[in-house]
């Protein structure tokens, strides 16, 4: 407990002479709250041009919303949203705006392009809960914070929530770099009519939070069982190993029951936190810093060609007992020139015993004449997953 306190004093005292240090460089240098206040009313006068600009840009969305409905197109266009997303990335480096990062560029875009969405057609997103979840962080990164929600327990009451039309757009987990593929989101995808029509690829980073300012008082820790896993080192690092570890259903279930207790913490991710007003004390505190989960939007449509597509089908055999018949499957694809980028089996459900299917990914598109002939060659064996931008 006695090195637990020296390490948070110490932690304490780096804040504290940090902010001495920016008190006194700020008195070296003479600080100017005159100058400070003519640059603010300059950007001040830049927010009014950027307010002005958003309102022109809206009255357009607007415009074209009506003609959607009109013509019964999709409000939701992935393919545009990339592609604006790379024109704006050129116009950047071209005119060096070098303030303005690919990073920075997305986080600001994607929220305009959610508000526009709200104004052309409010529509309902389900998603794999609980809110707070890495699953809603992910639907959030595309669809803004001010879209409607609908959080379910199961991968299979999304897809239903589509079916039944109290959503048009789903977001699942679809695999992870450390676990693999999520088989619920396979099966259902194989299942049902609705097709991927976009990919999230979302670096899982945990938190710890909590209402308690020191952590020699804390008594319990809320998480997930993986997520203690994950976080091992830090817990070690902290002497945290030997408090109470309580397991929960959800990293967003913790951070609300954190909420309740201040002698209590929470590893979860921010947008848990956030939802549940609990501080955060520290950031990223997994071991592993490539912990990424692949999440896809499914919808009743699918998306034109692009300039850089994947392709996701399911793959049942018909002639699966005769030898060789994966390998002619994947030369098809190799003499058609189609690069696979992942091929995973799955068993398939049926009276035929035991036998199993292959989910794929490969770069193209289902318009693209190479893709289609692998199609037409392989009537009633592929099912058409979607087609849809490939993330970068």
């Amino acid at each position: 407990m006695q090195k637990k306190q020296a390490k948070c004093n110490k932690f304490k005292q780096n804040t504290l002479n940090d902010s001495n240090k920016l008190i006194e460089s700020n008195s070296n240098t003479g600080l100017n709250e005159s100058q400070i206040n003519a640059l603010r009313k300059e950007i001040d006068i830049i927010d009014s041009q950027l307010i002005t600009l958003l309102h022109e840009r809206l009255k357009f969305v607007k415009q074209i919303g009506h003609l959607k409905v009109q013509s019964n197109a999709n409000i939701y266009r992935p393919d545009r949203e990339k592609s604006i997303i790379a024109k704006l990335l050129q116009y950047a480096k071209q005119h060096n705006l070098h303030h303005l990062n690919k990073a920075s560029i997305e986080a600001i875009f994607y929220e305009i392009f959610a508000i526009a969405r709200d104004i052309e057609m409010p529509q309902k997103i389900a998603f794999l809960g609980p809110v707070g979840s890495f699953c809603h962080q992910a639907a959030e990164t595309r669809f803004g914070p001010l879209s409607s929600y609908l959080p379910l327990s199961t991968i299979s009451a999304v897809f239903e929530s589509l079916q039944e039309g109290n959503a048009k757009y789903g977001v699942i987990p679809l695999e992870n770099n450390t676990n693999g593929m999520v088989g619920e989101s396979i099966d259902n995808l194989a299942k049902y009519p609705f097709t991927i029509i976009n990919e999230i690829i979302l670096t899982v980073h945990h938190s710890f939070a909590t209402q308690a300012n020191d952590l020699k008082d804390i008594d319990k820790i809320y998480s997930k069982d993986i997520a203690f896993g994950q976080c091992r080192d830090f817990l070690n690092h902290y002497d945290l190993q030997d408090i109470e570890q309580i397991s929960v259903s959800s990293t967003a279930h913790a951070a609300r029951l954190a909420s309740l207790d201040s002698k209590s913490a929470a590893i979860c991710s921010n947008i848990a936190a956030t939802l549940y007003k609990l501080p955060i004390m520290f950031h990223r505190i997994q071991t592993s810093l490539s912990n990424q989960t692949r999440f896809v939007i499914i919808s009743d449509f699918f998306n034109p060609r692009g300039s850089n597509d994947k392709t996701s089908i399911f793959v049942s055999i018909k002639d699966y007992e005769k030898a060789g018949a994966l390998f002619e499957l994947l030369r098809d694809f190799k003499e058609e020139d189609i690069n696979i980028t992942k091929i995973d089996s799955r068993p398939i459900h049926d009276d035929r015993g035991f036998r199993s299917g292959f989910y794929m990914d490969f770069h193209g598109h289902r318009e693209d004449v190479n893709v289609k002939r692998i199609f037409a060659k392989r009537e009633g064996e592929i099912k058409w997953l979607g087609s849809y931008p490939m993330f970068s």
